[in-house]
């Protein structure tokens, strides 16, 4: 019986669990989407939501409770000024976790955990990446057809 045992345990000890929890929030303030097992997911979501309830009291003890759990400055910063001003009038629920498909290796399910209202955000990161990948694919076309025309220059010399 599990009476009473609440938490996940995730197959660490302690000090292991609590650093992988800690990277995984700090991941999902500062990316606004992560893709992990559903176990972790589970496990994370309590954790993100209390930081961005800090996040939303704003004040200077709850920076510093941040700063004590987060893992860079940088994730504290965009906490503060991004993240939980998004949520001003909503009381939790700050994430949504979607389950995916199973991972190659090991068949472990896998998840995406997001914080709602992002939307926007991944979409402006989805069209950068899409830019600089059709910049990339014209600079080689490009430079492919300078190699053909240097080969068929040889050719003919």
């Amino acid at each position: 019986m599990r009476h009473r045992n609440a938490g996940f345990k995730l197959g660490r000890n302690t000090s292991h669990r609590r650093a992988l929890l800690r990277n995984l929030v700090t991941s999902v303030i500062e990316e606004d989407r992560v893709v992990t097992t559903v176990a972790k997911a589970k496990a994370v979501r309590p954790l993100i939501e209390k930081m961005i309830t800090l996040g939303k009291k704003g004040d200077l003890h709850a920076r510093r409770q941040a700063l004590a759990f987060l893992q860079t400055d940088a994730s504290v910063a965009r906490l503060f000024d991004v993240v939980a001003p998004r949520y001003g009038d909503r009381q939790g629920g700050y994430l949504r976790i979607i389950r995916k498909n199973f991972r190659v290796g090991d068949a472990a399910e896998l998840a995406i955990i997001e914080l709602l209202g992002a939307e926007k955000q991944l979409e402006v990161k989805r069209q950068k990446r899409a830019d600089i990948k059709a910049k990339k694919r014209a600079e080689l076309e490009k430079q492919m057809e300078e190699a053909k025309k240097q080969e068929g220059g040889e050719e003919a010399a």
